[in-house]
């Protein structure tokens, strides 16, 4: 999947391993893994079968986000970035068509 980024500063601190390690510390191994497994799905469907990532919707005040765990209490927030977004003769998601996502914030919500 492609990966755009809400914030350029989002985008520099995930921009190469040594970046990630000084902005996120102990959870640096397992962003890259995120954004490795991101990288090679090539689409949202492939993503959420990877069970250690656990994609999936968020509701509430979070409704149209999705989040990939980083740690316990980590999550890799991101959008679709699909305009309008794919979706099936159903009205559901087309989660094979969703080939491209923005990465809004990496934050501990809970």
């Amino acid at each position: 999947m492609e990966i755009e980024y809400r914030k350029n500063r989002l985008k520099k601190q995930l921009s190469n391993a040594s970046e990630i390690k000084r902005n996120f510390g102990v959870n640096a191994k397992r962003i890259a893994r995120r954004l490795i497994e991101i990288r090679s799905s090539p689409n949202l469907h492939v993503l959420m079968q990877i069970p250690a990532a656990n994609c999936h919707r968020l509701s509430g005040d979070k409704e149209g986000e999705w989040a990939l765990n980083i740690s316990a209490n980590h999550r890799m927030l991101f959008e679709i970035a699909h305009n309008p977004i794919p979706k099936n003769k159903d009205g559901s998601l087309d989660t094979q068509a969703i080939t491209n996502i923005c990465i809004t914030e990496i934050v501990d919500y809970h």
